[in-house]
């Protein structure tokens, strides 16, 4: 790894070559990306990675036509050089070997035990390149009893509990289960793999070694829980569904408005004291029922209607305006042209165009990493195989016959 300079990315002179698709390992990647990384994204030659091929949306290219890229596929491969090689043949797998010599770390999201009949298992990796760092993702982990089942997303939010507390409650119109909107587990794990590789980059300036990272979409759903599971482990009560309530904190949920609804989240007593006023609701603030966060919760079903009321007697507008002066926590619900569009969004540059293809660019959510010294560099969106030949002759040590040898045979 070489040393960055403090004008490079963070990450600038690591090599990652990442063996993953769908979102939660490309999710790892495209952080390292962001951060100056050099990410070789290995992709199956002809097809790519499987969001190539989610949509519509699919990206325009400068004529505004469809291109074979769906936007799904944007949201997290930004920044990446777009090799195909066919790893499940003896050839492409000498390729991979050869480029895995070089690079610092390898991530991977096959099922259980394909690395290992590929011959890329991290036992096997780590003979010819001691200092990798070797990162696995799959749904149940490499041990236990379930580890050979495969698994997306949403299987998860229902196996670890995240489906259980999320919607509204089951006694009410539209109770029951309800998965996120998006694909958090998926995301949740892209994040703990990012700072895992990173922890582990860390530990290989003391000891020279690389390692091998085991990390499971259930593992991660199941940390994700959170004060909710904690609230299980010490009361022995399952949580269950409170729909845009808060188990812990209340006034802390949606209210509606006279004309729409708003976020209130009192996350404290005096900011409870501080609603009361704005409301005309003083009393609220100095009864034994209501003082404190616990008295609270436990009178919640007499508090909550209380506020209600008050809040239908104004707009919207009116309720943010008077609450943020006022120092109490709140928000619209905004959708997600509103999200992107807002000023505060705007201002802190969430939305960027990055290039696509040869002169098209494609807007992409940007990174809410803010560093100082070594600010995030946005990089292209890569073309399925654009850049096999020029990672693999210059990485990858291949002659230009040996290159057209492997292409002629389907391999790259």
């Amino acid at each position: 790894m070489d040393k960055p300079s403090m004008t490079s990315g963070a990450l600038s002179g690591v090599r990652i070559l990442d063996a993953t698709r769908i979102l939660a390992g490309p999710w790892a990647t495209q952080i390292m990306a962001d951060l100056g990384a050099d990410v070789i994204k290995l992709e199956k030659p002809g097809v790519g990675d499987d969001t190539r091929a989610a949509g519509p949306p699919f990206v325009k290219d400068s004529a505004g036509n469809d291109t074979s890229d769906a936007a799904y596929f944007t949201s997290a491969n930004r920044g990446k050089r777009s090799v195909c090689v066919d790893i499940s043949k003896p050839e492409g797998q000498a390729v991979v070997r050869q480029l895995a010599m070089r690079s610092d770390v390898f991530i991977e999201n096959y099922k259980f035990g394909t690395m290992k009949r590929y011959g890329l298992d991290y036992e096997t990796l780590r003979q010819i390149n001691p200092r990798l760092i070797y990162c696995s993702i799959t749904g149940f982990g490499q041990t236990g009893p379930d580890r050979s089942r495969p698994g997306y997303d949403f299987i998860f939010q229902g196996m670890g509990g995240v489906m259980s507390i999320t919607g509204e409650r089951d006694d009410l119109p539209g109770g029951g289960p309800q998965k996120v909107g998006v694909a958090f587990c998926d995301i949740m794990t892209g994040m703990y793999a990012a700072v895992a590789i990173l922890g582990a980059i860390a530990a290989r300036v003391r000891t020279g070694r690389g390692q091998y990272i085991d990390l499971a979409l259930l593992d991660v759903t199941i940390q994700a829980l959170a004060n909710m599971a904690s609230n299980y482990l010490v009361s022995d009560r399952v949580p269950g569904r409170m729909g845009n309530a808060h188990a812990n904190l209340v006034p802390y949920q949606v209210f509606p408005c006279a004309d729409g609804h708003i976020v209130l989240t009192v996350g404290n007593d005096e900011q409870f004291a501080s609603f009361c006023a704005v409301a005309n609701l003083k009393e609220l603030s100095q009864d034994p029922r209501f003082a404190t966060n616990p008295s609270r919760i436990r009178n919640r079903g007499e508090l909550i209607p209380i506020i209600e009321q008050v809040m239908l007697t104004r707009g919207c507008a009116k309720w943010l305006s008077m609450l943020e002066n006022a120092g109490v926590s709140c928000g619209p619900i905004n959708n997600i042209k509103q999200a992107l569009e807002s000023r505060q969004a705007v201002a802190r540059e969430m939305v960027v165009e990055v290039p696509y293809q040869d002169s098209g660019k494609v807007r992409v959510v940007g990174s809410p990493l803010k560093f100082s010294d070594t600010p995030v560099r946005y990089g292209a969106i890569p073309t399925l195989g654009q850049h096999t030949e020029e990672v693999l002759r210059t990485i990858g040590g291949l002659t230009e016959v040996q290159f057209n040898a492997l292409k002629s045979a389907g391999v790259v």
